[in-house]
């Protein structure tokens, strides 16, 4: 039986993928037909999200559900040491995120707490972090630690959205099953452009 907020999707018994692909298949042919009231409703979804239209009906139609947090690396938020602060132009659209939380993972050896409250003082409210999976982690040890970090949040991994940096963090979407991923450049790309970076 279906709980609140549950979007119809496949179920999880055995014979998932197979149910996977009716349901992509599925929701790649209603996109071309969808109201226009759905795509409007959709646009300023990604407008309060940050993301252009054409990334967020990707993620839908791919997850099927609506993105409800967004998990950023110190790398993809460029703080690299003790004391980095984010470009203002990006410290604002990080707090601009509406109705997503915004997570972060933290590269060793910074200190989450004080990353956090750095992020803070910039107007950018962080609801939970974790430690990034390590270089040594496991495919599993990293699925894991992940999944077990968006449990605690109260988030399926298939809503959350990675924005990061390198191509280790991409590897944590599928380890995960997170929803999708994106470059800090992507994320970001408009801002730097015209701050001229």
């Amino acid at each position: 039986m279906s709980g609140p907020g549950h979007n119809g999707g496949p179920a999880l018994e055995p014979g998932g993928g197979w149910r996977r692909h009716c349901w992509r298949a599925a929701r790649a042919a209603l996109l071309p037909t969808l109201p226009i009231e759905v795509v409007r409703t959709r646009v300023r979804r990604a407008t309060e999200l940050g993301l252009d239209y054409k990334t967020y009906a990707g993620v839908r139609a791919t997850t099927g559900r609506d993105l409800v947090a967004f998990l950023f690396s110190t790398n993809a938020l460029r703080l690299l040491r003790e004391g980095d602060r984010m470009r203002r132009e990006e410290a604002r659209r990080l707090a601009a995120i509406t109705r997503a939380d915004r997570l972060l993972a933290t590269q060793p050896p910074l200190d989450a707490e004080a990353i956090r409250a750095e992020l803070a003082a910039q107007g950018v409210t962080i609801r939970a972090t974790t430690a990034a999976p390590g270089l040594s982690a496991s495919w599993s040890e990293t699925g894991r630690h992940l999944r077990g970090f968006l449990a605690g949040c109260a988030h399926p991994a298939d809503g959350v959205l990675l924005v990061g940096e390198t191509d280790l963090e991409r590897d944590w979407v599928a380890a995960a099953r997170l929803a999708g991923y994106l470059t800090a450049d992507a994320y970001f790309g408009r801002i730097m452009a015209a701050a001229g970076r």
